[in-house]
């Protein structure tokens, strides 16, 4: 099973290449602790999509301590890495999106997989609920999602951008939508609407926080997805095509079903600058707790 991390995406709010910022004594970053867990989970080779000019960076900090662990590939997400056909619109510098940053990696989806955030820190229960799935369901249409607890992601240095998922009494995933501007209210969270109305969301709303596990037949309909996408939007300086929109299309069209996985692990990432302290003590206490060791990689 493959390990895909989206690591392209420049933390503009947080104003640094958040991906590859130490988070321990020893310089490891929360990228990997993802790699780590999932090693333990069964995992055998790693993908990092990242921008060519990251290239360096990775091979030098966390490729050079994961490759003797994992087999480790990079795939790079390029403006005008388009289907055929398509070019990039004049002034156009922004990124497609997370959809187009898992094409990139096309020609590494030759087996089932998940596909995560870089600078998100799931925890290692995702890693083995999704290696379950994708253990039971290698090949097929049969995707899986690991959803978390809205009130486990958010942040208190500011709003975040969430999935709400829409699940059915079987733990089938219905639908996902983008919420943007979710913020903490006293026990719960809420979330601005295209009105400007604060509409209020239960703590365990379950989320998407971009962690899927998905078999090679994802990669035809990716680009499909694509096609359509620019047909549609190509020509915008700063639309994007993203994982969750994707695959909610594709459940649509009933081309994919996606088994929702609900953890009630704590969330951690680092979205803005304030955050990375706390990111930090939490990480490090799960240390001095001998949920990791030490040194991750000895």
């Amino acid at each position: 099973m493959t390990l895909v991390i989206l690591a392209a995406g420049m933390g503009s709010r947080y104003g640094g290449l958040k991906q590859i910022d130490p988070m321990t004594a020893h310089g490891e970053f929360i990228i990997d602790f993802s790699i780590y867990d999932a090693i333990q989970a069964g995992f055998d080779k790693v993908v990092f999509i990242i921008k060519k000019e990251n290239h360096q960076a990775f091979l030098e900090t966390v490729g050079k301590r994961v490759s003797p662990h994992i087999q480790t590939y990079y795939a790079f997400q390029e403006l005008d890495d388009l289907p055929e056909g398509y070019s990039v619109p004049e002034g156009r510098t922004k990124p497609w999106g997370t959809g187009h940053a898992l094409y990139a990696a096309r020609e590494f989806l030759t087996e089932s997989f998940i596909v995560i955030n870089s600078d998100d820190f799931y925890g290692r229960d995702a890693f083995f609920k999704a290696a379950e799935h994708l253990m039971a369901h290698p090949d097929g249409d049969h995707y899986c999602m690991v959803g978390y607890s809205l009130g486990n992601t958010l942040s208190d240095s500011g709003t975040v951008s969430r999935g709400q998922c829409y699940v059915n009494e079987s733990g089938m995933l219905d639908s996902v939508v983008e919420r943007t501007d979710i913020k903490r209210v006293e026990d719960h969270a809420a979330y601005c609407n295209e009105q400007g109305e604060w509409i209020d969301l239960p703590a365990n709303t379950t989320v998407s926080m971009n962690f899927w596990g998905m078999t090679p037949t994802i990669v035809p309909r990716l680009t499909q997805g694509l096609h359509a996408f620019l047909d549609d939007r190509g020509t915008e300086l700063k639309s994007e095509y993203f994982i969750p929109g994707a695959v909610d299309s594709f459940m649509k069209a009933g081309l994919c079903d996606v088994k929702v996985y609900k953890t009630d692990a704590q969330w951690y990432g680092v979205t803005y600058t304030q955050d990375k302290e706390y990111v930090k003590a939490s990480i490090n206490h799960m240390i001095e707790n001998g949920v990791y060791p030490d040194s991750l990689w000895g």
